[in-house]
């Protein structure tokens, strides 16, 4: 069956006993066109003398029958702060209907009842779905550390002759239809800029050829897509091959079609301009739904109004800020004067004492320090502050900066504040290295050594804790570790992973006769070369199924290696953040 005859076999199906004039404007096609194609699907049996679609014209269709959809729902949202901070998009009211409900209810009055809703980000708001409407929930757990890509990952065994949707679109006309020839995209055309995926098509049945992000009066990707049978098989084949790429984890699974568009054939379905509405901020959405703002139930915008002492209609223009560590931020304007609104981060209480840092910033705050603080929870630690335009960013390496930075420092350790409350750098440090699993920097392991080392040094236990140090002179940057033991009693001690290099300028600090004996007779004489500092730790090495002492990590040690000697906080030499303790070397 050609395109033409499922069209004209499908409106007839859809709209029995309309006219040809009726079916041509349908489908954007001449009145001659939908003549001859009437006679070719009388003339095959697939429609009846009266023009009704016969039961081998049903037969016919079958293969283009649409089998189910999936409803796109797991990612965060973060351009639709600050609202999406307390619940996702899809959940939202709009116009008086939940998103994801309206989307449902349109899909089960075309036919469509097998669907499956992939959820990830506050998953449990999208439960109840499950109940009220017959869905099917498919958890996607890496929707924070990848693109929509892994939602269609979760669903490859399912996908073909699939509409794939988006949990938080609105549309004015149900879109979605029973019988569907082959894959598209829903498209709108946009007059001027846009910052959207731009299509540009060939030939009448108008086969997608280019997508472009960004470009000017263009027909551009927006709404729900549809997979046929074909399509979805050779996407999943490529999103398989592709899937552990680095740089795949960041791609929507549009990104994928538009490097593999040669591969995967796509037409476009254009809609009229007032037909599909996708909400990227509060403001469209405001616009979209004028009375939204003041329906909706959020505590952002009450703390917002409680603070700076105004109305809803009054909090626009919001702007999320980029991602910090531990917090989500989000700019915004009330009664025309920028601020930021900070909300802390999921886990973030577990290092971080918000009463502490209310009373600092307040601190701050009645010193000059800081003239943007103006309101921090104690208890959950929301932030409202002033925003500054165009600020820039601290240069250790620029002498004003620095200067500027130890007079604040000054006037704050002048002043006479006290704090019941106290915080240890390193130790927090490690609990966040510990919270984030991973690292993301190459020297992340040199680094680490050295901050223990510092920390070790300066701690009034430091000339128990080493025992023994080798200064050796060398003209390059490179340091062969030594494996030593203590040149008193007969156990072997551990040593610090990586021998940490320093220009010899470093012996300043080495001048008192306790320094001397833990570092060693030092020398300035030669300015340009490098010093090697090993050290030596009394931690005995022992298999154990606790931890040592001085183990930072705290994590149980209890397998051995041999040949090997006792890295700093039972992990291997050169290997930082490994959990095994080494066997030392007799």
């Amino acid at each position: 069956m050609n395109y033409n005859e499922f069209c004209v076999l499908n409106t007839l199906y859809k709209n029995p006993g309309c006219t040809q004039r009726e079916i041509a404007s349908a489908n954007n096609v001449s009145i001659g066109t939908v003549n001859n194609t009437v006679k070719s699907l009388t003339s095959q049996g697939l429609l009846d003398p009266s023009g009704a679609v016969s039961a081998d014209g049903f037969a016919a269709l079958e293969p283009y029958k649409v089998k189910n959809a999936v409803i796109m729902a797991a990612g965060i949202s973060s351009r639709f702060a600050p609202i999406s901070y307390e619940r996702p998009k899809g959940v939202l009211t709009v116009r008086g209907e939940v998103l994801i409900e309206r989307q449902i209810k349109q899909l089960k009055e075309a036919g469509i009842d097998d669907i499956t809703i992939v959820i990830g980000y506050k998953k449990e708001e999208f439960f109840y779905l499950e109940d009220a409407f017959g869905v099917k929930l498919v958890t996607n757990d890496e929707y924070a550390k990848r693109n929509n890509n892994s939602t269609i990952k979760k669903v490859e065994g399912i996908l073909g002759n699939t509409y794939i949707c988006s949990s938080d679109d609105y549309f004015s006309v149900n879109p979605f239809e029973q019988y569907v020839y082959d894959s598209y995209y829903a498209s709108e055309y946009r007059n001027g800029p846009t910052d959207e995926y731009c299509l540009t098509t060939k030939g009448k049945g108008g086969m997608i050829v280019d997508v472009k992000v960004g470009g000017s009066d263009s027909w551009v990707m927006l709404g729900h897509a549809y997979w046929d049978e074909s399509y979805a098989k050779k996407f999943v084949e490529i999103l398989e091959r592709e899937y552990d790429n680095p740089d795949t984890a960041g791609k929507l699974w549009e990104d994928i079609y538009a490097e593999h568009i040669s591969e995967l054939p796509m037409r476009i379905r254009k809609y009229p301009s007032d037909a599909i509405w996708e909400f990227d901020s509060l403001d469209e959405l405001r616009g979209f739904d004028p009375h939204f703002i003041e329906n909706v139930d959020s505590g952002i915008l009450d703390n917002i109004c409680s603070v700076l002492e105004c109305e809803r209609e009054d909090v626009k223009r919001f702007e999320p800020i980029k991602q910090g560590l531990t917090n989500l931020s989000v700019r915004f304007e009330a009664k025309g004067i920028p601020y930021v609104y900070r909300h802390p981060g999921t886990g973030t209480d577990a290092i971080i004492s918000r009463e502490s840092e209310a009373y600092s910033q307040g601190v701050a705050r009645d010193l000059g320090i800081d003239r943007t603080f103006v309101y921090e929870d104690s208890k959950t630690g929301w932030k409202i502050s002033r925003f500054i335009e165009d600020c820039i960013e601290f240069d250790y390496h620029n002498p004003e900066h620095v200067k500027t930075a130890m007079a604040i420092g000054r006037k704050l350790h002048q002043s006479g504040a006290e704090s019941s409350f106290s915080f240890d750098v390193y130790k927090n440090a490690l609990e966040i290295v510990d919270l984030l699993g991973r690292v993301s920097f190459a020297d992340f392991d040199e680094l680490a050594e050295r901050a223990e080392f510092l920390t070790n040094a300066s701690s009034p236990m430091a000339f128990h804790s080493f025992c023994a140090i080798t200064i050796s002179m060398r003209p390059t940057s490179s340091c062969i570790p030594r494996v030593l033991t203590s040149s008193t009693g007969n156990t072997p001690r551990c040593r610090i992973m990586r021998a940490t290099w320093e220009r010899s300028s470093a012996a300043r600090i080495m001048a008192s006769p306790k320094q001397k004996t833990l570092y060693g007779n030092t020398s300035s004489a030669t300015p340009n070369r490098l010093r090697c500092v090993t050290a030596w730790r009394m931690s005995d090495c022992r298999r154990i199924t606790g931890s040592c002492g001085l183990c930072t990590r705290r994590e149980p040690a209890t397998r051995w290696a041999s040949g090997s000697i006792c890295g700093i906080a039972w992990r291997r030499p050169s290997a930082c953040m490994r959990k095994r303790c080494i066997k030392p070397k007799a």
